[in-house]
């Protein structure tokens, strides 16, 4: 399997409902939450382009959020952005 990156914030109910999802598939990803790192989440903006949470990156390249996660969930293609 790939490795998986979601980046996180407080308080953020979309966050908790990504890694709840990938918890119900067994998936596992390392959580890296960038609450208190302005740094970093600048960083994160210029790598995906996006500045909403949670952004989930499956081996080096970004998925999106949440909502891309649970569309490719349902079409059935997240098992294939996971295949190593």
């Amino acid at each position: 399997m790939k490795p998986v990156t979601v980046y996180t914030t407080n308080m953020c109910p979309y966050c908790n409902s990504a890694k709840a999802l990938l918890n119900k598939r067994g998936v596992e990803y390392e959580e890296i939450n960038l609450a208190r790192d302005p740094d970093a989440r600048k960083l994160l903006r210029d790598k995906t382009g996006m500045s909403t949470f949670p952004q989930i990156v499956i081996d080096g390249t970004s998925i999106g959020g949440f909502d891309q996660l649970l569309a490719a969930d349902r079409a059935g293609r997240l098992p294939e952005l996971l295949a190593a």
